[in-house]
C-alpha cells in the first residue's frame, strides 16, 4: 500500500497539471513579468522627467519645437543642406 501511495504522489508531483512543471512555468512567467515591469518603470520615469521639464522650463518646449516642427528663432538664419545626388 505504501509503495502505491508513494507512486501516486510521485506521479502527481512530477507529471500532473498541478505538479512541478506548472510551478516552473509560473516562475518563468513571473520572471518575464518582473523584467517587463522594470522596463515599463524606466519608461515611466523618463516620461515623468520629460513632463516635468516641459512644465518648468521653456528650453525643453523650444527644443521639442525645433526638432519636431522646424522652429527657427527671430534672430536666426535657417540653412538647409541638400546632399548631392550620385551620378
Amino acid at each position: 500500500m505504501l509503495v502505491i501511495a508513494l507512486a501516486l504522489l510521485q506521479y502527481r508531483l512530477w507529471l500532473s497539471e498541478d505538479g512541478l512543471r506548472q510551478v516552473w512555468a509560473l516562475q518563468a512567467q513571473v520572471t518575464r513579468q518582473t523584467e517587463d515591469n522594470g522596463a515599463m518603470a524606466d519608461r515611466n520615469a523618463a516620461l515623468d522627467a520629460e513632463v516635468l521639464d516641459l512644465k518648468q522650463g521653456l528650453a525643453a518646449a523650444e527644443e521639442r519645437a525645433r526638432a519636431e516642427l522646424g522652429l527657427v528663432g527671430a534672430e536666426e538664419t535657417f540653412f538647409q543642406v541638400v546632399p548631392r545626388l550620385p551620378k
